[in-house]
């Protein structure tokens, strides 16, 4: 007998209305018809010239797991009929599903998500779908700008404590994906298999006090101890240059790294390398924290920064914590159909897309078409298809792409931008989008 606990359902992860509206649908025999839904984003979060699609790894898993047992059923039992009850009972989405690659670069408009099946089917999956890419793609974002304004430096996400303890390692999943190192999240590490990186705080410092004051260097002594002479020390609980001074004396110049968590950043880590390279560690490392952001660190970029750690900024999306992306009915049994709302409208009919590139690998333009239609051609430049199937009659497509697949998508994506797409001023998307009818 398989004693093996089923795993976690993802189902009731969902607005009450998503199930008001099939309950509606299945009573007047509209919940069959055949539909197309799709994700967008109208327009880029302020300032931003390009997004990074992410969670769509998390999105398949979640996917496997929308089902109505019992528990489920009994909290839905509170607000619908028995008919509707009876159908999300057998719940199992059996239509197709085709997006970007984890990892693509996006812009407004870009289809990113095509879910095809029946209304009932598609429509329950609306708030899971978006809560999933709008969050984690918030994420990739922000950390694909820090990234790049770190410019090769390494990049260390540590903001588990800035949000919500379930959001915490799909942000660092995200920020693993975007380009970051490591992360200090130990749940993404045995989850996603993100390396993990972190050595202390002040506390352990402090610790190290009694009645006769403060004992850094019993503190550095004992990380040293403990994890080696490659670790990085803290070394601004109390006065930075006797901080740098002690731990050299203790770790020797071996010594792996130390660690700014405060001050002006700029110039601590010039103070620090000299004071380091006179101590004849010169090969020790220097690792800011505290508040950064990808403005920040591109403010850093000329001073000796080894590495950087970034909490808050990053698990906020820098000031957008969602990437604005909905979920529209465009098509209903063929018929494409469209929202006409004031600033809130969506194009009607399933679509594809396309990205053009010139022979170098600069991207210059997205083609956006009528499903079916025939593929966009431009001379001179190479096309690629943009849309790849990711489910399959309910089924997830074998062979998906890895986390660290994905990683190298981000990669290459922002080296394939026009340089002005890397910038941090406010401007336009980074490549125009044309729509084909």
């Amino acid at each position: 007998m398989d004693t093996t606990p089923p795993p976690p359902s993802t189902a009731l992860l969902t607005d009450q209305y998503e199930l008001t509206m099939l309950a509606a649908a299945l009573a007047d025999d509209s919940a069959g018809r055949h539909c197309a839904f799709e994700v967008f984003a109208r327009r880029l979060p302020h300032g931003r010239r390009y997004g990074v699609v992410a969670g769509t790894g998390r999105l398949l898993q979640a996917l496997t797991e929308f089902r109505f047992g019992a528990a489920e059923l009994e909290i839905a039992a509170g607000f619908l009929d028995d008919r509707t009850l009876n159908w999300l009972r057998d719940y199992r989405f059996s239509g197709d599903i085709d997006g970007y690659r984890e990892g693509e670069l996006y812009f407004p408009g870009s289809p990113i998500l095509s879910v095809r099946g029946s209304f009932a089917e598609c429509v329950v999956l609306e708030t899971l779908i978006l809560s999933i890419l709008n969050h984690d793609s918030a994420i990739a974002g922000a950390a694909a700008r820090m990234v790049s304004a770190a410019a090769g430096r390494r990049m260390i996400e540590m903001g588990s404590r800035r949000t919500h303890e379930l959001a915490a390692p799909a942000s660092a999943r995200a920020a693993y994906l975007a380009g970051f190192d490591a992360t200090s999240n130990l749940e993404a590490v045995r989850r996603y298999g993100v390396p993990g990186a972190g050595t202390s705080a002040h506390a352990f410092t402090l610790l190290h006090s009694g009645p006769d004051g403060q004992h850094e260097a019993a503190a550095f002594r004992s990380q040293i101890a403990a994890l080696g002479v490659g670790t990085t020390l803290l070394v601004d609980t109390f006065d930075i240059t006797q901080g740098v001074a002690t731990a050299v004396e203790v770790a020797g110049p071996e010594l792996g790294g130390v660690r700014i968590d405060s001050g002006d950043l700029g110039v601590l880590a010039r103070q620090v390398r000299d004071q380091l390279d006179g101590l004849g560690a010169t090969r020790t490392r220097i690792v800011v924290s505290g508040d950064l952001d990808e403005y920040s660190i591109a403010g850093l970029r000329a001073e000796p920064v080894d590495a950087y750690g970034v909490g808050t900024s990053l698990v906020t999306g820098s000031g957008a914590p969602t990437a604005g992306m909905v979920y529209k009915l465009v098509e209903v049994e063929g018929v494409p159909v469209a929202k006409r709302s004031s600033h809130k409208q969506s194009r009607g009919g399933a679509k594809s897309a396309v990205r053009v590139s010139r022979s170098t690998g600069t991207i210059v333009e997205e083609i956006v078409y009528p499903a079916g239609a025939d593929r966009p051609v431009s001379e001179g430049h190479d096309v690629r298809d943009l849309l790849v199937p990711l489910v399959r009659k309910g089924a997830v497509v074998d062979g998906q792409p890895s986390l660290q697949d994905g990683r190298e998508l981000v990669s290459r994506g922002r080296v394939s931008l026009p340089w002005e797409g890397l910038k941090l001023s406010d401007g336009e998307p980074a490549i125009p989008t044309t729509f084909l009818q």
